[in-house]
């Protein structure tokens, strides 16, 4: 397996994303985009790249905020999650640009791509899909579900798979209501599996450092999801 940082544009931000592929395959595959947690692109969405790229994809885990910038204090990732977020259009963008880095790499087939993410990355993906983005496929792990700029009929391509918490006190019922009823209207291929016993951040090991009430790892929910996500790629790319 080949790793590397690879850089990329968004306007006037370099932004420093983390390539992983089979380099003894000389054929075009399917491209994954993986977009980390709010504290920045590490270890955690490096190592689902890793494990994309060991199943055969192409993985670009992307830079959301440039320069590779990853922080560790929770108040820290808020601001800089607040600062990317201000409007749908520069949220969109920033994960447009990481797309069409991956689409236009020589091992890609571009007609077959599909974006994962994490809380911040799951919003990154939703919002993709919400904006029409060429994608088969979008995945949400423990992602925020509202927005400012709901889909619109016949606007989302990528067919969509939320896995979600259940009692994730940051993405409660109502926001899972809405978003089923948003993605409903808009004509959208869509499902949604709840995880009983589960919070938010169920695929980070390391989410307890956060240090904060209803954040926490959960080992058979990291499990499940991960395989209904290899599930979903099977069916999106046959």
């Amino acid at each position: 397996m080949r790793t590397e940082t690879l850089e990329y544009k968004d306007g006037d931000v370099t932004l420093k994303g983390f390539l992983a592929l089979d380099d003894q395959s000389d054929h075009k595959r399917p491209g994954i985009l993986v977009m980390p947690e709010a504290f920045g692109l590490g270890k955690h969405a490096k190592e689902r790249a890793q494990r994309l790229a060991a199943l055969g994809y192409v993985a670009l885990a992307g830079d959301p905020y440039g320069d590779g910038l990853e922080v560790d204090d929770l108040q820290e990732a808020i601001k800089h999650a607040g600062a990317i977020r201000e409007t749908a259009e520069k949220f969109r963008q920033r994960g447009r640009a990481a797309l069409d880095t991956l689409a236009g790499l020589p091992q890609v087939d571009a007609d077959r791509l599909a974006m994962i993410g994490f809380c911040m990355g799951g919003s990154f993906s939703l919002e993709m899909a919400r904006d029409g983005a060429p994608l088969c496929g979008i995945v949400s792990f423990h992602g925020a579900l509202e927005t400012d700029t709901p889909a619109q009929a016949g606007q989302v391509k990528a067919k969509i798979l939320v896995c979600h918490g259940a009692d994730d006190p940051f993405v409660p019922p109502e926001h899972v209501n809405a978003f089923q009823e948003e993605m409903t209207k808009a004509g959208a291929n869509w499902q949604v599996i709840s995880y009983g016993g589960t919070v938010h951040s169920f695929t980070n090991p390391d989410a307890a450092a956060a240090g904060m009430d209803g954040i926490a790892y959960h080992a058979q929910t990291d499990k499940r999801s991960w395989k209904a996500m290899r599930d979903f790629f099977d069916e999106i790319f046959a």
